[in-house]
């Protein structure tokens, strides 16, 4: 069976899937954005195969029938992000993580506007208390 006429069409299905789905279709060129960033698509690849054939047997001579069908999906699942200054991110297309995740995520930013919160209310007061530190000078024509 050296010359086996489904090895053929095998052979040939093979070859172009292998033309199809490679490392570039999975983690994808770099882009480089104008800012300096740059993205790297990252894709999930899916391929289904299927082959057969029969001999035919005929009086004149034996008859090969065969066939092959592939299918192939590729879908974008993430981008990696690399910033100008160094960082690195991972953006999830889609990602539907526990809504613990979502907490734990939001959490620096939570903490961020809360200092800030927390210093705009002491610089608010301290300009109160200063305000009110001027009028009692003019009032009393003091001097601090």
């Amino acid at each position: 069976m050296a010359n086996n006429p489904i090895e053929g069409i095998l052979g040939v299905s093979m070859d172009k899937i292998r033309e199809m789905v490679d490392v570039n279709t999975i983690i994808g060129e770099p882009i480089t954005s104008p800012e300096g960033a740059t993205i790297i698509p990252v894709s999930k690849v899916s391929f289904g195969f299927a082959s057969g054939g029969t001999d035919l047997p005929v009086q004149a001579a034996e008859k090969f029938a065969g066939g092959a069908g592939a299918g192939v999906t590729v879908k974008p699942v993430a981008f990696i992000v690399i910033r100008s200054d160094g960082g690195v991110q991972l953006l999830e297309i889609g990602a539907k993580g526990s809504p613990i995740d979502g907490v734990i995520e939001a959490l620096p930013g939570v903490v961020e506007k809360i200092k800030q919160f927390l210093a705009d209310k002491k610089a608010a007061k301290a300009e109160k208390k200063a305000a009110k530190g001027e009028e009692f000078t003019e009032i009393t024509g003091d001097k601090e």
